[in-house]
């Protein structure tokens, strides 16, 4: 069931996935730079990942757009400096004087982090900051999820910018932690299944209108 599309950003964190089989049953991968003539219609999300050529995105943010109008679902992970995404700001780092500013919080309770422990999140292998190191200024009405020391919204759910959803963490790619060792592997397998329960709620809310 091939209904995930992700973009290929030509990193090596990407291109790993290509034939990782646990990415081979949900997720079509293709190059970036084929999205403009690719047929989008069989997805019901879209996959963005940090490293990706924006300013490519940007000349095709129209594309974009229109794809969640359609009533589907963005996750994007990674740092976002220009406006190609609808209703999302640039972000904005995090001043670090020591491992207690990346202490991740819990906004509040999602099913994408479900039985996650924010430790988890908070460090890797005893190294903290690998999760966020900074936010991106949350959109009015946004659901923020997950935030830094002083209340910044490092995960965040946009349902008012566009017909569609847009899902936001401000870190690395959420679905490299099904590697992890500890229990924010369940993120990755967690986020598949809200992305699709998502979708069905967007398709009911269009066909009810």
């Amino acid at each position: 069931m091939k209904d995930l599309l992700m973009l290929n950003s030509r990193s090596n964190f990407v291109e790993g996935r290509v034939n990782d089989p646990r990415f081979q049953h949900d997720f079509t991968i293709i190059d970036a730079y084929d999205l403009p003539g690719f047929d989008l219609t069989p997805y019901k999300a879209m996959v963005v990942p940090g490293l990706i050529d924006q300013e490519f995105l940007w000349k095709e943010k129209e594309l974009i757009r229109e794809f969640l109008d359609s009533g589907r679902v963005l996750v994007f992970s990674g740092h976002l400096f220009r406006p190609w995404l609808p209703g999302a700001s640039s972000f904005v780092p995090r001043t670090i004087r020591s491992y207690h500013d990346y202490v991740v919080s819990v906004r509040q309770p999602h099913p994408v982090f479900e039985g996650v422990k924010p430790e988890d999140m908070t460090f890797n292998k005893g190294v903290a900051g690998f999760f966020a190191r900074g936010h991106h200024p949350a959109p009015e009405g946004a659901e923020v999820l997950l935030t830094l020391p002083d209340g910044e919204p490092i995960v965040y759910i946009d349902r008012s910018s566009t017909k569609g959803t847009i899902f936001v963490h401000s870190g690395n790619d959420l679905f490299g932690y099904m590697s992890s060792e500890s229990t924010s592997r369940r993120i990755g397998p967690q986020l598949i299944r809200w992305i699709r329960d998502e979708h069905e709620q967007l398709q009911a809310k269009g066909e009810a209108v």
